[in-house]
């Protein structure tokens, strides 16, 4: 028997996410980190997502945020993929910033976001769904927060690298989606918003 409006395994991600991402707040913000997660796994069901791309979605950054308290990289791939099988795995591991490279060399955040960009032309689709909410909502939060503050570079300051290149970032991301040929309704919505932070950037 299925329950209309409520999924089992998507349901069961968000526990996983919640254990995980325990203690852990938005950058500059009291927000429980999972309310990010939880976001990203709206935006998906709002395009009509299947239930993998949610639970992905809800679990993307797990494996880069959660190398702590005894579990290893190696560890949460293993939980995942034993828990939410390889399809899930493979789309959480495609949006994963890494932070060495192949040969165990600690990548700088540039190269990370670089290393990030390239990888977004091997995922599978439902990787750079993940990928375009992931930023959709990131960037309408910024957008949010930027508007109601009184101090708009402690707001950018969240980030490191200060206003214009973060904004610049959602614009590559976007542009990245477009060059490897992702076309879904969503990059709108990505459009828009990216366009929005370049010119609160100006």
């Amino acid at each position: 028997m299925s329950i209309t409006g409520y999924s089992d395994v998507i349901n069961h991600a968000l526990a996983f996410a919640a254990k995980h991402h325990d203690r852990q707040v938005r950058k500059g913000t009291r927000l429980p980190y999972l309310t990010h997660p939880a976001n990203v796994a709206i935006i998906l069901t709002r395009y009509g997502r299947d239930n993998e791309t949610v639970v992905a979605g809800i679990l993307h950054d797990v494996i880069q945020d959660c190398v702590q308290d005894g579990y290893s990289r190696a560890m949460l791939e293993q939980r995942i993929g034993d828990k939410f099988g390889a399809k899930v795995l493979d789309t959480v591991l495609a949006v994963t910033y890494r932070k060495l490279d192949d040969d165990g060399v600690e990548l700088s955040v540039e190269e990370r976001r670089e290393d990030y960009l390239e990888r977004l032309a091997a995922a599978n689709s439902e990787a750079r769904w993940v990928c375009a909410a992931d930023k959709i909502h990131s960037a309408a939060s910024l957008i949010v927060d930027l508007r109601r503050t009184v101090d708009p570079e402690s707001v950018w300051n969240r980030f490191g690298g200060g206003k214009t290149p973060t904004a610049q970032w959602y614009r590559q991301v976007y542009e990245r989606l477009l060059a490897v040929g992702f076309d879904a309704p969503i990059m709108s919505e990505l459009d828009a918003l990216s366009a929005e932070l370049l010119k609160l950037a100006e």
